[in-house]
């Protein structure tokens, strides 16, 4: 669904084991509704065992929130709202259409090494419900078991993907990372359609992005820094990606998940022309064939 178009400047791991690494990257974004009741993620890269977070926002209904509020719950010491507004107006704020509705956290270290996952609904209005889901280990034999259903498996083996730096680069072909089952009960009142989401990696106390985000910030950028002042529609491209759901509405060449090929589609192509972030045919890069692609799809998506 989406492939990273930047260098990772929170380090390149090199370790190559499947649970401690050197450093955090974002590679590949993939995603289905399943047939079983679950929205599954695999978001391929590296998570560092110094406790970097993995932050997933997921936006699949009407209203949540554009810009993060500070009264959400209280989650792994309060990050959540440690990213939202505490008081001056500020907050992390996601690109237009893009208001998220359930969060998902995760992170990984210690000198007996565990990962750790926390879980929220993110309301409209702030409050809600939200709880510490438990603890886990590195492969398939170690997946966190969460409280509320939720699965979560970790592999910390790649040492391809981006390189490190701010520079362009590309996650393709990257297969290994972690890999989320979300219950959809947990989000009682899908519906159907299609399913947004947002993922980044963050400083151990929520309190620093990274430019490690899918979907990507168009090559070229540093880290991103304290949360409450990022606005992801000043970053280029978008940063997210959509899951189509059993409701349609995606299809090839919507790149903005509006439902429709039209020419915001074809801004953002254009706008990514030789990186990965129009890339529709899957070859690592935004070219002609990708713009044959769109063109073909012209219209409402059926």
């Amino acid at each position: 669904m989406s492939t990273q178009d930047n260098q990772t400047q929170f380090g390149d791991s090199n370790l190559g084991l499947i649970d401690r690494a050197n450093g955090s990257e974002l590679d590949v974004g993939y995603g289905f509704v399943d047939n079983d009741g679950f929205l599954r993620l695999l978001i391929t890269g590296n998570l560092e065992s110094n406790f970097n977070k993995l932050e997933v926002f997921i936006d699949y209904k009407e209203g949540g929130q554009n810009r993060l509020r500070g009264d959400n719950p209280d989650v792994d010491f309060n990050g959540l709202n440690r990213m939202g507004d505490d008081g001056t107006g500020i907050g992390l704020t996601f690109d237009r259409g893009f208001a998220a509705d359930y969060y998902i956290t995760t992170t990984c270290g210690g000198d007996s090494f565990s990962t750790y996952a926390n879980t929220a609904q993110i309301l409209t209005k702030g409050g809600g419900t939200g709880e510490y889901i438990g603890s886990g280990g590195a492969g398939a034999g170690a997946v966190l078991n969460g409280s509320n259903g939720t699965l979560i498996a970790l592999d910390n083996s790649n040492v391809a993907g981006v390189l490190g730096g701010t520079d362009f680069g590309s996650g393709e072909g990257v297969l290994t990372g972690i890999e989320i089952a979300l219950p959809l009960s947990l989000i009682g009142d899908y519906a159907g359609g299609d399913i947004k989401v947002c993922v980044a990696v963050n400083a151990g106390g929520h309190d620093f992005l990274s430019n490690q985000i899918l979907g990507g910030v168009g090559g070229g950028i540093g880290n991103l820094g304290e949360p409450r002042l990022v606005n992801f529609d000043a970053v280029p491209g978008l940063q997210y990606f959509v899951i189509p759901g059993g409701g349609g509405g995606s299809c090839v060449g919507d790149l903005t998940g509006n439902g429709t090929v039209d020419a915001e589609d074809l801004a953002f192509l254009l706008g990514g022309w030789g990186n990965a972030s129009g890339d529709l045919d899957g070859n690592g890069t935004t070219d002609a064939s990708d713009l044959a692609l769109l063109l073909g799809g012209w219209g409402a998506c059926p």
